[in-house]
């Protein structure tokens, strides 16, 4: 099969070809005997088509903390070297790269449009059901894709079909549709995804999609639209907002939302994250929390600690779907070696660990004499909400229960945060070991087979709470349900008003994002439905998204924000955490008890604390795609910068 040249909208050439092949998920071509229109005329090559779509997903890999390091550069977790979006001005447009690209999505188009037809005129054999499905795969990756696009840059061009290697068509197909306008085409793919996958799919089991998969991320993309309309209204970043550069294109001038404003518009999005959600939900139990760590081969399993580093995870009611991993075919992961060292280098924050409320549902400035204080790692998360108890390490825990592998710990050290080695290195002093597989083996360097959970149905229940709240004001009775199902695994006093009660919103803005948004105090009730989300979802890579859509990090602008770690200078085992000296391998007691791990050499971007400009909301469009749709001309592109980017590689936000 002949390469596809492909000059795409804004960019690349795109040497796409149909990415199909025979058994071993499109490492091969077709022969190039073979035109598309002959190879996808069977059940099992338009399977293997969508097989390859797979890869897209986030999932655990080699070298690295996998899916569990995905809360970095947020108030949850710190790497051993910060991120320049904290650094306004070191943050810069590029020449070339970033987010405006379009393989995957050329890949999807082309796919529909080839199949699609063979389909109409009967040219595939195979079972009609099982055909479809693939065809809903393919709409579902579409829509994934798209919403990577969405969060990325917000406003962006939507393209149905493969385009004709023709610069006038591809300059046509490059204007920015408004975000909202990208997040419905997201949700209306999910739809078709929806009506033609199966409740189980033809093969794979839960390591393939099915209709809850495309229900559950739909519920996703609509509370992330709907949240994000609702807290940037008016600005820049919405559609007909103060600075918003899409009237600066004829194209956009005159946008007029589709339910005619945007209060309408935030309506839909959350009324549609209620429904998808609520459907499932209802549909899947939450997995048994015994409440115990099982530190010793002798105790009792905990089914809800075991689901998130399991070998096999099909048997958990709540995971949807998951990848598997074979030592035999070197499909492997280093999930288990970094569980049981430090993290790879990530530390959780002293933010997050605070997050976690007392087993009584007392906050823990509000817990008096119940709350054991920070400063011994040995009783920190006593009394504390369950899911800190079990996720969180201690020295003196197993973690394992065999003989040592060649880089796992068996047993937890104090924390090395001096350590010049990345993988070694403790970098604010917690860790945490969700994921954790107790099989020594896997300690391994990249021989760990721990499956990797994509979609898990606690979001839904924490995405119907969520939006709910935010359409109506109030906690509804299948809200409610949701939430003592949650704080009930988590062993928590199911109260959640007694919670609420005892919520201060100052002392919670000292270090969580989510009580801001726009630069202002939320209400206790919407705070605490986040704080249930971040302590539900800790580490699974949902802050990210979570606090960009929020819009939680506008404080920043004046206000610095330290990352801290463990308490440090108080302390009752500061002997076991290694040779420290002040300003050099750790932060100084003069700037507090606290490790700050970003403030003990002045060689980094936010020595001084982390800082934001609004414009890092989104990423700027790097200027090849300017000048690529502009004919040599940035400024005569038929695309816009996002708002406080300039037309010039190398330079910071306005």
């Amino acid at each position: 099969m002949k390469k596809i040249y492909f000059k795409t909208i804004i960019t690349v050439c795109f040497q796409a070809i149909l990415f199909c092949a025979c058994n071993d998920f499109l490492d091969k071509e077709p022969l190039s005997s073979l035109t598309p229109e002959q190879y996808l005329t069977t059940e099992a090559n338009i399977a293997s088509y969508a097989t390859d779509l797979y890869n897209i997903l986030p999932v655990h890999g080699l070298w690295d903390w996998g899916r569990f390091q995905d809360d970095n550069n947020t108030d949850n977790m710190a790497f051993v070297t910060p991120n320049d979006i904290f650094a306004p001005g070191y943050y810069k447009v590029g020449q070339t790269g970033g987010s405006y690209w379009f393989p995957t999505i050329y890949r999807c188009n082309y796919f529909l449009d080839k199949v699609l037809p063979l389909i109409e005129s009967g040219a595939i054999t195979g079972v009609d059901a099982n055909i479809w499905h693939y065809v809903g795969e393919a709409y579902f990756f579409r829509a994934f894709e798209y919403f990577g696009k969405l969060k990325a840059l917000g406003d962006f061009p939507v393209v149905k079909t493969t385009l004709p290697d023709n610069l006038e068509a591809l300059k046509a197909a490059s204007k920015r549709a408004p975000c909202n306008e990208v997040a419905r085409f997201i949700l209306s793919d999910l739809d078709k995804a929806i009506e033609l996958m199966q409740d189980n799919p033809p093969t794979g089991g839960k390591n393939r999609l099915n209709k809850d998969c495309a229900r559950l991320f739909k519920s996703r993309v609509a509370l992330y639209e709907g949240t994000w309309l609702k807290y940037f209204k008016g600005t820049a970043f919405v559609p007909n907002g103060n600075g918003w550069q899409g009237k600066t294109k004829d194209y956009n001038a005159n946008y007029a939302y589709p339910l005619g404003d945007i209060d309408r518009e935030i309506d839909y999005f959350l009324t549609q994250a209620m429904n998808e959600s609520k459907v499932v939900a209802d549909k899947y139990a939450l997995v048994n929390n015994t409440g115990t760590f099982q530190n010793n081969p002798a105790d009792a399993v905990n089914p809800y600690f075991n689901m998130f580093g399991d070998v096999n995870m099909n048997g958990y009611s709540e995971v949807l779907l998951w990848k598997q991993y074979n030592l035999g075919l070197n499909v492997v992961n280093s999930i288990s070696e970094f569980e049981s060292k430090g993290n790879n280098g990530y530390g959780i924050t002293k933010s997050m660990v605070d997050a976690f409320i007392m087993a009584d549902g007392k906050p823990i400035y509000a817990a008096g004499s119940t709350y054991p204080g920070d400063d011994n790692l040995m009783t920190v998360m006593k009394d504390r909400d369950n899911r800190a108890q079990i996720f969180f390490k201690k020295p003196g825990d197993n973690n394992f229960h065999n003989e040592a592998g060649q880089q796992g710990v068996r047993v937890e050290p104090f924390p090395d945060i001096t350590s010049a080695t990345q993988s070694l290195k403790y970098t604010t002093g917690y860790a945490i070991r969700k994921g954790l597989n107790f099989d020594g083996s896997m300690s391994n360097q990249n021989q760990c087979t721990s499956g990797c959970i994509i979609f898990r149905a606690v979001e839904a229940y924490l995405n119907y709470m969520e939006a709910s709240y935010e359409k109506n004001g109030s906690i509804d009775a299948t809200a409610d349900k949701y939430w003592k199902a949650i704080r009930e695994r988590a062993k928590i006093n199911v109260d959640y008003n007694y919670t609420i009660g005892l919520t201060d919103m100052n002392k919670e803005a000292e270090t969580d994002w989510g009580a801001y948004s726009g630069g202002q105090l939320i209400n206790a009730t919407l705070f605490n439905i986040r704080r249930e989300r971040r302590c539900e979802l800790m580490a699974e890579g949902f802050r990210p998204m979570d606090v960009q859509r929020w819009r939680s990090m506008d404080q920043m602008i004046s206000n610095p924000y330290h990352v801290l770690g463990i308490n440090l200078w108080e302390n009752v085992n500061l002997s076991q955490l290694g040779d420290l000296i002040e300003g050099q391998n750790v932060s100084p007691a003069s700037f507090g008890k606290y490790l700050a791990p970003y403030h003990i050499l002045n060689n980094n971007h936010v020595y001084n604390g982390y800082r934001w400009n609004m414009a890092h909301y989104l990423e700027p469009i790097a200027i090849q795609h300017f000048l690529i749709t502009g004919g040599g001309d940035a400024a005569a592109s038929p695309l816009y910068q996002n708002f406080g980017w300039t037309l010039q590689a190398g330079e910071g936000a306005k």
